[in-house]
């Protein structure tokens, strides 16, 4: 595969992702009430925040050099959008 068409699909991954995570962050809800975005803004970037600490985790268990690193930091930005989620919802 040459190196355009490998950019390009990784391209379409990238907006597959954001608009998946504005869909699931509640995109049609503001569009509805009337009330602004910042929610959904909001909630996209907690949920890419949880995303890479997620392929940390997976770089953990295939990664034998920097095992350590991956998982503290996986665990790490996983937490932080866990508390993200809790600030959001007024329960911290």
């Amino acid at each position: 595969m040459s190196k355009l068409g490998s950019k390009t699909i990784t391209g379409i991954k990238y907006v597959y992702l954001t608009a998946f995570f504005a869909l699931l962050a509640g995109f049609f809800h503001p569009l509805i009430t009337g009330q602004s975005f910042d929610g959904v803004i909001i909630g996209v970037l907690v949920l890419f925040v949880g995303l890479a600490g997620g392929i940390l985790l997976y770089k953990a268990a295939t990664s034998s050099k920097r095992r350590g690193i991956y998982l503290g930091g996986g665990f790490a930005l996983i937490t932080i959008s866990l508390s993200y989620i809790f600030q959001l919802t007024g329960r911290f």
